[in-house]
């Protein structure tokens, strides 16, 4: 595999048009068809199905793909550690986390290392739970942060910190007033939850099967937010860290109860992939967050 095909080859199959990827990549339409004509011609195999104008990986442009993606992420690799041992000082972390921690867990770690290590920039992504682990795997992001943790093999955890967890439901619910609640109290309930692959979804799962029920869900979504807007507007209950960041804003608020049941926790940590070399930058960043979260252990 040439080193010249990776970016161009994984733009393609991933926009999966000839124009589009051409945009991004800067290059005319007819130079791009002529680069994977001879990419296809070296390798002696079709690479793509074509469906008019779209493109779609057939079986061996799957396997092309696969193996691209993760000799870029070897040579990215390779790219950071000669810029640390060029400029120890500075360096860069990838970090992928899910939503739920982007309004306040995430701005204070990065805050709090970066008086540390001020020279050292981070490329930050939000997705569900399940795409952040997908991405540390494929080496697309150096860090994970997350919860619960995955169960995935190859991937190294951390547990940082434990968020208590609450039932949120209307202001004027039957329950709004109560000191602390047990789920099964509102299994006849209709729930807001998370979509499937999102961590809070997996929460709500888990603990309503210990609960001895099946919530019956009346809407999905991929925000915590819009979680408790719905919520708060009568549509339904669900379940929220205690200390959720967005409640307080100028949107009604839900109620939020203090769960009694076992494991109404959610434990938040880092991940990272097993096996790889990280750079000086993802090293230090990683020590920092067991510091951070156990400062009377120091690192490990």
């Amino acid at each position: 595999m040439a080193s010249d095909d990776l970016h161009w080859f994984i733009t393609l199959a991933e926009l999966e048009r000839v124009g589009a990827a051409a945009d991004r990549l800067h290059l005319t339409q007819p130079t791009l068809s002529r680069m994977l004509a001879r990419l296809e011609r070296r390798l002696g195999v079709r690479l793509f199905d074509r469906h008019g104008k779209r493109l779609t990986l057939n079986e061996f442009g799957r396997v092309y793909y696969e193996h691209a993606r993760r000799a870029q992420a070897e040579l990215d690799s390779a790219a950071r550690e000669l810029a640390d041992l060029a400029h120890p000082a500075k360096g860069v972390v990838r970090l992928s986390f899910q939503h739920s921690l982007g309004a306040r867990v995430v701005p204070e770690l990065i805050a709090g290392f970066r008086r540390v290590s001020g020279r050292i920039t981070f490329t930050l992504h939000q997705d569900a739970a399940d795409v952040v682990t997908r991405a540390v795997l494929d080496g697309s992001a150096d860090l994970g942060l997350l919860s619960p943790r995955p169960t995935e093999p190859g991937i190294g955890w951390r547990p940082l910190l434990r968020q208590r967890l609450a039932l949120a439901v209307p202001p004027d619910h039957r329950l709004a007033s109560r000191r602390q609640v047990r789920l099964a109290e509102v299994a006849d309930a209709e729930f807001i939850a998370m979509h499937p692959g999102f961590g809070m979804r997996r929460v709500l799962d888990e603990l309503c099967a210990a609960a001895d029920f099946r919530p019956r869900i009346g809407f999905e979504c991929s925000n915590l937010g819009t979680i408790a807007g719905l919520v708060a507007v009568g549509l339904g209950v669900s379940i929220l860290p205690l200390e959720h960041p967005l409640i307080g804003g100028p949107q009604p608020d839900p109620a939020l109860i203090p769960l009694i049941d076992p494991e109404a926790m959610r434990e938040v940590g880092l991940i990272w992939r097993t096996g790889a070399a990280p750079s000086e930058a993802v090293r230090r960043f990683r020590d920092f967050t067991f510091e951070w979260a156990h400062p009377q252990v120091g690192p490990a």
